[in-house]
C-alpha cells in the first residue's frame, strides 16, 4: 500500500526536539563536544587511523563505537535554547532572479516552476533581504503571457503586515512581511545556505504578523489568472465583483477586462475566512447549468438598478492559493516547513579547555550525569554546568631549583606504577596521553581510551593514576614522548598536608595571583566533570583535526534534519 511520512511530521519531531531545550514537555540536558586527539596516530589501541586528516572515516553507529565516542572527548559545553532554532534554506533576494509565489497545491503532480519542487517547502518561495528582513512571495507576475513568472527587480523593504508590492515597482511582485532576524541570531545561525526562525513566535516582534492572521483568509494577490479567455462583456462598464467560491465564505474578487474583451487584471478585495479550497465561477447568467445566480455580479450597474452581469465570453481561468492553516502568519513553522534544527556552540577561554592540542570529532551528547568516583549507573545527577571537562587531571609538582623545566608534549604516553603483585612478580601500570600540560599551573590533563586495555603493559584493562604513594605506587609520572621531561606527582595538594582536606580547585602562582584550575584536586588528581560513559551520544562529525590555540576560538554551527 502507497504510504509516505508527512512535511508535518516532521516538523512536528523538530519542534519537539527545540521544545527539549527549553522545559516544554520532557526536559533534556544537551551538551556539545570536542575530542580525539591527534587521530592519525595511536594504531597500537585501535584509537585512530594513519589517513584520517586525508580522509575521515564515516562515523559508525553502534554499541561499541558509542564507547569509543565517549572515551575521545576532552571537553563540553551545554547546549541552551538560546543556541538553538529551527532553520529554512536560505533565498538571498537578488536583483533579476524569479522566485516562486506561494501555491498551496505544490506537489509531484503539480510542481514549482523555479526549482522544480515537489513540495511547497522545496520551493523558492521565503526571501530574505539585504537587510535579514524575511518576506513570503504571494504573487510572482505570473500571468498567460508569463507563465513562469517574472524577475523580480525592487527588493521589499517594509515592514507592515499586509501583503504588497514595492512603491514604484513594475516587476508584478507582492509581498508579506514575516520577521526581521535578529542581530543575535544573525551571528550564530545564519549561514550561506540557510536562515533561522524566530525563537518566539507571535510575541515581541512578531505580534503584529501574528495578530493579523485569520484561518482561511485569502490574500488581495493570492489569485492567478492562468488563461485570459476571450469574447467577454458586461451589461454595464468593464468591471465586476463576484464572490470566490470553495468552502470558505465572504471573499469577493475584482475582475476587469480590456478593449480586447480579455481578462485584463484580477484581484482578491475581500479575502473572507475559513477557506482551504477556492474558486471563481466567471460565465455568463446560467451558463454553468447549476442557475442563474452565477455571472451574476455583486457590484451595482453604473446607472439605473441591478447588478452588473456576465453577458457574453467564455475561457477565462483563474487559481486562488489558499493559506496554510490559521493563515500567513499564524504559525511560522509550519508555513516555512522548517523541517532542520541548527545547534550553535562557540568555545573560546575556559579552564576546562584543553588548548594546545588538536582534535578531530564534534559531537552532541544528551542528558550526561555528573561523575560518580564509583562509577557505573549509580549516580543519575544530571550535568547543568555551562562547561564540563571530560578529562582527568594531575597536579605535578614544580621542577627542583636548578632542574630542567617539566616537558609533557601533547599526546605522548605517560605511565605510573600504581602496584605490584609479589606472586607475578609484575607491577600494575596505569596508561593516559596527554591532552595538555600548563607549564604554569604544572596541570596535565590526560585521557585514557578505551583501546589501552588491550595493552599487555596495563594489565589488558584502563586502571586510574593513584596518589597513594609508598611501596608499590610510585611518585613518578613518567612520559615517553620526545624532548619530555618527566616529574613527580604533587599528592599533598588538595588534602590535610596543604591545608586544603576537603580539595582545591586553584592554584597561587609565585606572583600571587590565583588561577581557577576548572577541576577540584584532592591529594593531586582531578577526576572529571562527566561521568563516563554517561548520557546518549546523538550527534558525532569525524573531521580533520584541527590545533587549538588559547586565542582561538571556535564556533560549531550544527545542522540535524528530521
Amino acid at each position: 500500500m502507497p504510504a509516505i511520512i508527512t512535511d508535518q511530521f516532521r516538523i512536528a519531531n523538530a519542534e519537539t526536539f527545540v521544545q527539549s531545550f527549553s522545559g516544554i514537555g520532557t526536559t533534556s540536558y544537551y551538551y556539545s563536544f570536542l575530542g580525539h586527539p591527534n587521530p592519525q596516530d595511536h594504531s597500537e589501541i585501535e584509537y585512530g587511523a594513519n589517513d584520517w586528516d586525508t580522509s575521515p572515516p564515516d562515523p559508525r553507529d553502534s554499541f561499541e563505537q558509542e564507547s569509543s565516542y565517549h572515551n575521545s572527548m576532552l571537553f563540553m559545553k551545554r547546549i541552551t535554547s538560546d543556541d538553538v532554532r529551527m532553520i529554512v534554506p536560505r533565498f538571498n533576494w537578488q536583483n533579476g532572479s524569479i522566485y516562486d509565489r506561494y501555491r498551496h497545491n505544490i506537489d509531484h503532480l503539480n510542481p514549482s516552476v523555479s526549482l522544480d519542487a515537489k513540495t511547497l517547502y522545496e520551493s523558492k518561495y521565503i526571501v530574505v533581504n539585504s537587510e535579514f528582513k524575511v518576506y513570503l512571495c504571494i504573487n510572482n507576475g505570473e500571468d498567460p503571457e508569463n507563465q513562469n513568472g517574472q524577475k523580480s527587480t525592487s527588493e521589499p523593504n517594509f515592514t507592515t503586515t499586509a501583503p504588497q508590492a514595492v512603491v514604484n515597482s513594475t516587476d508584478g511582485y507582492v509581498w508579506k512581511y514575516l520577521f526581521t532576524i535578529p542581530p543575535s541570531d544573525v551571528i550564530k545561525f545564519v549561514t550561506e545556505k540557510y536562515i533561522p526562525l524566530p525563537k518566539e513566535w507571535g510575541t515581541g516582534s512578531t505580534a503584529d504578523v501574528f495578530n493579523a492572521s485569520t484561518d482561511g483568509k485569502l490574500e488581495a494577490n493570492a489569485i492567478t489568472i492562468k488563461n485570459r479567455g476571450s469574447g467577454y462583456s458586461f451589461n454595464d462598464g468593464s468591471q465586476i465583483t463576484l464572490p470566490i467560491y470553495g468552502d470558505g465564505s465572504g471573499g469577493r474578487v475584482s475582475i476587469t477586462i480590456d478593449s480586447f474583451n480579455k481578462v485584463s487584471s484580477a484581484t482578491i478585495i475581500d479575502g473572507g475566512s475559513g477557506y482551504t479550497k477556492a474558486f471563481v465561477i466567471f460565465a455568463g447568467v446560467g451558463e454553468t447549468g447549476i442557475g442563474t445566480f452565477y455571472g451574476r455580479g455583486l457590484n451595482d450597474v453604473s446607472t439605473g438598478d441591478g447588478k452588473v452581469e456576465v453577458t457574453t465570453g467564455s475561457g477565462a481561468v483563474f487559481e486562488v492559493a489558499c493559506p496554510p492553516k490559521g493563515g500567513h502568519g499564524y504559525d511560522i513553522n509550519r508555513e516555512c516547513g522548517s523541517h532542520r534544527v541548527m545547534i550553535y556552540s562557540k568555545y573560546d577561554t575556559d579552564p576546562d579547555y584543553v588548548t594546545g592540542n588538536d582534535f578531530s570529532r564534534i559531537g552532541i551528547v544528551k542528558n550526561p550525569t555528573v561523575y560518580n568516583p564509583q562509577g557505573g549507573n549509580t549516580n543519575t545527577e544530571l550535568l547543568t554546568a555551562t562547561t564540563a571537562t571530560a578529562t582527568h587531571a594531575l597536579k605535578l609538582k614544580e621542577a627542583d631549583s636548578g632542574a630542567d623545566e617539566l616537558v609533557y608534549p601533547t599526546n605522548s604516553k605517560i605511565t605510573q606504577v600504581v602496584g605490584y603483585n609479589p606472586i607475578s612478580g609484575i607491577s600494575s601500570i596505569a596508561v593516559g596521553y596527554v591532552a595538555s600540560f600548563d607549564k604554569t599551573t604544572h596541570v596535565l590533563k590526560y585521557y585514557q581510551p578505551v583501546g589501552l586495555s588491550t595493552l599487555n603493559s596495563s594489565g589488558y584493562k584502563i586502571l586510574p593514576f593513584s596518589s597513594d604513594i609508598g611501596d608499590n605506587v610510585t611518585a613518578n609520572i613518567t612520559c615517553n614522548g620526545t624532548g619530555a621531561v618527566s616529574g613527580l606527582l604533587h599528592s599533598d595538594f588538595g588534602s590535610t598536608a596543604d591545608g586544603y582536606e576537603s580539595g582545591r580547585n586553584t592554584v597561587e602562582l609565585s606572583n600571587g595571583a590565583f588561577v581557577q584550575l576548572g577541576q577540584t584536586f584532592k591529594k593531586g588528581i582531578a577526576p572529571p566533570d562527566v561521568q563516563r560513559y554517561s548520557g546518549d551520544v546523538i550527534y558525532i562529525d569525524n573531521r580533520q583535526s584541527i590545533t587549538r590555540s588559547a586565542a582561538q576560538k571556535e564556533e560549531l554551527k550544527i545542522v540535524v534534519e528530521f
